[in-house]
């Protein structure tokens, strides 16, 4: 072989070692991937997918709204609109937190405030930014596209009669929990119970698949009050009315339905606006016609002459001898503001004698009397459950001293809430008998019970129509086409030291129309200024003008016959002219 040849084929062969070698080189990392893909792919897949979850799939909460309250007609008081919330992972931001004045523009807040609360917060995976915003805001903020920036679906309370409602209403927190009012003293039913569902997010925390639902949510219970938003807005209007006529510094004003013993309309003066949380604080949001007591001065004094009555000593006929225009009981002189002499119960009620109403009350066993008294609710809670409610104040009889039986019977000594004495009153409506005091709509009434006789009931409902009657105290609340059964108070304010003489609560009380009650209302103007205090002069006038309104709303026929009661209504409508 020549020495060209042997070159020659020594360098194939070289070749051929360096081929083989590469081949192989490449057939073992083939082999080696093939196996790494088998390791992964089959022997190792859980570990590796369990990491992939970890990094890319979250758990998400599904908001639940909360129920719908509405009034008893269907009108809503409080809903819910959806909302969004902006939040945060510090630890996926941290790679963008140059950006921290972009977002903070997008939410509206302050650049390095914001970026102290991230920067704080780096150990943590979520962090509120802004919340409740609404859902064009919360577009413009993910449209950064930052990373770890995340938006949550929510939902915020709206309350589209706002002060008219917002005392009996209340409120929600941010959180969407009751806090006051209904809100409260129905949480368990209104609240929506949160579901959850796995989702899958990208790089930047933004969700672009739902996996799966873990748990469906479950929005709240509609509740359906017993208020008739109409006669609210009545009632509403009347009162504000006279707050700002008499320079009052509060007032309240409680409808109830005789039949049923529900709450038609309750509300009062100063209001606040649930949607405008900068006016949350409790000397606004409180309900002062459940919350606040006040001394019901002679607006107490028809169930002085119902105890009477019931007692047995007295029919509706007795006479009860006032002259010579005062009694002196203990060191207390109490007068009238002229001698009466021998007067009917009816002319006690009719002229407000204090002195005829303490003998007849000095009369009476204390223990009769303080029975007769907690069974119109006096010193107890009302069964409407609202949170806060008072039980107003009645000391026990065994308590009492003379003086004591005395100015009871004059509204004194005892401490009532507008919403008790609308209930004590809607007795007297409802022939002696007391439904349970409601704020939800019933299908049907709570069982009755008896607290005093019918004969008694009738025969007090008959006397307080003289009340109204030209000749009584409470002629400005007499209303057109019908019969109106009620009673007049004035109380001075206890005050520090004693009775104030110059700052008053003028009260009146009444049912609607006498011979057939459907309504029991109750105003309650507290200090009102000027020369007008009396609650003749001040509270009648706001019960003659929510009752005609309200009426005729529920379509309740007119009961006053033309032949007798024609030239005392246009008289008594005269009289409402001229004192307004």
């Amino acid at each position: 072989m020549t020495r060209g040849a042997e070159t020659k084929r020594k360098t194939e062969q070289r070749f051929v070692t360096r081929v083989t070698l590469v081949l192989a080189f490449f057939g073992l990392a083939a082999m080696s991937l093939v196996a790494r893909a088998v390791h992964l792919q089959v022997l190792d897949k859980d570990f590796l997918n369990q990491q992939a979850d970890t990094r890319h799939l979250r758990t998400e909460r599904i908001s639940a709204h909360r129920g719908t309250i509405t009034d008893r007609n269907g009108e809503p008081l409080a809903i819910s609109t959806p909302v969004d919330s902006i939040w945060v992972n510090p630890a996926e931001f941290a790679s963008a937190v140059d950006d921290t004045p972009r977002l903070a523009r997008a939410l509206g807040v302050e650049s390095q405030a914001l970026m102290r609360r991230i920067t704080r917060s780096m150990d943590k995976e979520f962090l509120y930014l802004k919340r409740h915003l609404n859902p064009e805001q919360a577009e413009q903020v993910l449209a950064l596209n930052l990373p770890g920036i995340n938006v949550q679906r929510e939902y915020r309370r709206y309350y589209p009669a706002s002060e008219v409602t917002g005392h009996l209403v209340g409120f929600t927190n941010i959180d969407d929990e009751g806090q006051e009012g209904l809100e409260l003293a129905f949480n368990h039913w209104l609240a929506g119970e949160s579901g959850a569902k796995r989702v899958l997010k990208d790089r930047l925390g933004r969700s672009i698949e739902n996996v799966e639902s873990i748990r469906p949510a479950h929005h709240g219970k509609e509740l359906t009050t017993s208020i008739d938003l109409r006669l609210q807005y009545l009632a509403y209007r009347s009162l504000k009315a006279a707050i700002k006529k008499y320079e009052a510094r509060s007032g309240s004003i409680v409808v109830l339905d005789v039949e049923t013993g529900e709450v038609l309309a309750m509300v009062n003066q100063p209001t606040y606006n649930p949607n405008d949380r900068s006016q949350f604080s409790a000397t606004r949001y409180r309900n002062r016609a459940i919350t606040d007591i006040f001394e019901p001065g002679s607006s107490i004094k028809p169930l002085i002459v119902a105890a009477a009555l019931e007692s047995g000593q007295y029919r509706p006929s007795s006479v009860v001898d006032t002259a010579p225009g005062y009694v002196t009981v203990g060191a207390k002189v109490i007068e009238d503001s002229r001698n009466l002499g021998r007067v009917s119960l009816t002319t006690i009620l009719a002229r407000s004698s204090n002195v005829g109403v303490t003998k007849l009350a000095m009369t009476l066993q204390p223990d009769q009397l303080w029975d007769t008294m907690t069974q119109f609710g006096f010193g107890a809670l009302t069964t409407s459950g609202f949170p806060g409610e008072s039980a107003g104040m009645l000391t026990h009889f065994s308590h009492w001293q003379s003086i004591s039986q005395a100015t009871l019977a004059y509204g004194y000594g005892v401490s009532v809430t507008p919403l008790q004495l609308a209930q004590a009153y809607a007795v007297i409506g409802g022939d002696g008998s007391q439904r349970p005091i409601s704020l939800v709509k019933l299908d049907r009434p709570g069982d009755r019970q008896q607290v005093v006789g019918k004969e008694t009931a009738v025969a007090v409902r008959r006397m307080l129509e003289e009340v109204v009657r030209p000749g009584g105290t409470g002629t400005k609340a007499a209303v057109d086409g019908y019969r109106i059964a009620g009673k007049t108070g004035t109380a001075w304010k206890f005050a520090s030291g004693g009775y104030s003489q110059d700052k008053y609560i003028s009260i009146f009380a009444g049912l609607a129309p006498a011979s057939d009650p459907r309504l029991a209302t109750v105003v309650v103007i507290d200090e009102p200024r000027g020369e007008l205090y009396y609650g003749s002069d001040v509270a009648a006038p706001v019960f003659a003008d929510v009752m005609a309104e309200s009426l005729r709303l529920l379509a309740v026929a007119p009961d006053a016959t033309p032949a007798r009661e024609s030239g005392e209504s246009l008289r008594a409508m005269a009289n409402r002219t001229v004192s307004r």
